[in-house]
């Protein structure tokens, strides 16, 4: 049996979706890897500029350019999947609704717990939640939309019984995983900079 039995790695529409979900998470933060939507804007206020000092503004557009990139990143792994092998074995259905429902509870409630400033990258603009959120579904994972997202992908991919989805949500879990390497302690760091500033105005201010 060769790959080309279970994978079409001639498929246009395969390629499309892989370079689709490389790119997401290096639009919005990866390190050294051309536009850091995130991290030019932390470090040179390049969208609350472009908004008018309103940083508010900023977040919101960078929000929905972030979650416009999702659909189109979700549309095409799914019109990948049409054009790949089915593979009995992978075919689990059961097993999809319990991933599928599992995942979106997970991306939800982070949604929920955060916010929109706090999902779309708000601390990049200065935009603080008063202390890191640690109840659920942070205490179960500090990357609840990652890793539901890619329970999502999983299960997408058994439920329609196709191999090349196990391969794109293996790049999925790789693609998020490096980029929780920089963004958490990247984001560890922008509450510690709020930290030491407020500890240094009390301070001050006993000083004076």
């Amino acid at each position: 049996m060769s790959l080309s039995q279970y994978i079409d790695l001639s498929q246009p529409s395969l390629v499309l979706s892989a370079v689709t979900i490389a790119f997401n998470p290096l639009f919005w933060n990866h390190p050294d890897i051309f536009f850091r939507a995130g991290s030019l804007e932390y470090n040179n206020h390049i969208l609350t500029k472009l908004f008018g000092g309103n940083k508010y503004n900023g977040c919101y557009f960078l929000a929905i350019t972030i979650f416009s990139l999702g659909i189109i990143r979700d549309h095409l792994y799914n019109d990948a999947l049409k054009n790949q092998p089915y593979f009995a074995p992978v075919h689990q259905q059961y097993l999809a609704y319990g991933l599928f429902a599992s995942g979106n509870v997970l991306v939800l409630s982070s949604m929920w717990a955060l916010g929109i400033t706090g999902t779309y990258l708000g601390d990049y603009f200065g935009i603080l939640m008063d202390a890191p959120v640690t109840g659920f579904p942070f205490n179960i994972t500090s990357a609840p939309m990652y890793w539901g997202s890619t329970m999502s992908f999983l299960a997408v991919a058994l439920y329609h019984g196709k191999p090349a989805g196990l391969l794109l949500t293996a790049e999925v879990f790789i693609c998020y995983k490096i980029a929780c390497l920089w963004e958490e302690p990247f984001t560890e760091e922008i509450y510690s900079k709020r930290d030491r500033e407020r500890s240094a105005a009390k301070k001050a201010g006993k000083a004076a």
